[in-house]
């Protein structure tokens, strides 16, 4: 079941965060943007994400299985009815969104690197290392994406990921186990929350519900939690 706070956010029209990923594609990165008027995805080598208008059109699961194709695996956010026959459940979990407050001070990092296309080997190995979440070979090409170097390598980083309109996600909040406990995540997600605002946009944030050491982490810098949702894996008829 999803459910949406209370909070008050200024600034920023709230009601796209609820289909974040739809007002991306729709919005902002509609020049990813792979379908038509009811379902649309990322490029497989860009980010997983799979959007969905609004689940009440008739033709929906139809429309999703001819952009995916047959016998595929398909993320669902927000979808908590039932799938139809034919279909397959294959897992899923709680997640959280959290925003940004008047509490969060940005501030940008002087240690800080932008990264690009000639850092991705690096980007791949340190999500591999510690797995913040998905990341694809392009990724980093959705917005700015930022790490900190040591004697050559790249020890932790963060970017940016869904944008939809007036608000941008931070993602992909990465720090080598050798260098935690050094705030080198709070340092980089201040710095990439810094760059947000100077465009104009408001910080966003996902995290698995079981993640609550990260969560609190969050809410400690100035976030605080908007809404839960249900994520569910699906794969679509044969």
């Amino acid at each position: 079941m999803t459910c949406a706070s209370t909070l008050d956010i200024p600034h920023a029209d709230a009601t796209v965060l609820d289909n974040a990923a739809w007002h991306s594609l729709a919005g902002p990165h509609a020049s990813f943007a792979i379908g038509g008027d009811l379902v649309r995805r990322y490029p497989a080598d860009v980010a997983p994400f799979v959007a969905v208008r609004t689940w009440d059109e008739p033709g929906v699961w139809d429309a999703l299985r001819d952009l995916v194709g047959p016998g595929n695996d398909v993320g669902l956010s927000g979808y908590d009815g039932e799938i139809p026959a034919g279909w397959e459940y294959v897992g899923g979990g709680e997640g959280v969104q959290l925003v940004e407050t008047d509490a969060l001070q940005t501030r940008p990092d002087d240690e800080a690197v932008e990264l690009d296309a000639a850092d991705a080997a690096d980007m791949l190995a340190i999500v591999d290392r510690n797995q913040p979440g998905p990341f694809r070979p392009r990724t980093y090409e959705l917005g700015r994406y930022i790490g900190i170097r040591r004697e050559g390598r790249l020890v932790a980083m963060a970017g940016e990921r869904l944008h939809p309109t007036g608000w941008t996600e931070i993602s992909a909040v990465a720090v080598d186990a050798d260098h935690r406990r050094q705030g080198l995540a709070s340092r980089l997600v201040l710095d990439v929350a810094f760059h947000i605002q100077q465009r104009g946009d408001r910080a966003l944030l996902h995290a698995a519900a079981t993640n609550v050491n990260a969560i609190a982490a969050y809410e400690k810098l100035g976030f605080a939690l908007r809404r839960r949702n249900r994520f569910a894996a699906v794969r679509t008829p044969a």
